[in-house]
């Protein structure tokens, strides 16, 4: 089954500079439940790698982001989608932890846990580090728009290995991109 990882703020809910903190503050955006059961219903295996230092800053706790995550996932079940894993790095910015995108390490669990290789997994994500994690660990890294997609796209110019990433106006169009094989068109 063919794997697919999706960053969560600003890829499939709306991204916020003063965070996500609650499952009312949680709203997806148009199109990205069903480009998820898209996914889902064409065989693959679709999973969240998400930094949420939130919580290492004291703004919600962990049972509010495992709220936050069921009201993604019953959202996802009423357009015939679901997610297969969501990880997420709890570690402040300034943590030294190996989890927080732009490292490697959350992409690395999920490779354990699904006991594969992510060479040319697509990774899709909004921010530069979404695409540098991607990059460390041989994924395809794709860039939406979205949340902070525009910011970024800005960067891609400048860093290196990243100059040719596909860019997508947001998941669905990503989505669509993927399931056609037509990431670089």
């Amino acid at each position: 089954m063919p794997l697919i990882i999706l960053d969560r703020d600003g890829v499939i809910n709306k991204d916020s500079d003063d965070f996500i903190k609650s499952p009312q503050e949680f709203v997806p955006l148009p199109g990205s439940l069903e480009a998820i059961a898209r996914l889902n219903a064409a065989g693959y295996c679709v999973v969240v790698a998400t930094n949420q230092s939130g919580i290492a800053r004291g703004l919600f706790n962990l049972q509010t982001l495992d709220a936050m995550h069921h009201k993604l996932e019953k959202l996802l079940v009423t357009v015939g989608g679901h997610l297969d894993g969501i990880f997420y790095c709890p570690h402040a910015p300034d943590a030294g932890c190996d989890c927080r995108k732009p490292r490697p390490g959350l992409l690395q669990q999920i490779a354990r846990k699904f006991k594969i290789e992510l060479i040319d997994v697509p990774v899709i994500g909004d921010s530069l580090r979404d695409l540098q994690s991607a990059q460390a660990v041989s994924a395809t890294p794709i860039l939406v728009r979205t949340g902070k997609g525009e910011r970024s796209l800005a960067q891609l110019a400048t860093t290196p290995g990243l100059e040719n990433v596909p860019v997508f106006k947001d998941l669905a169009m990503a989505a669509d991109a993927v399931l056609t094989g037509k990431l670089n068109d």
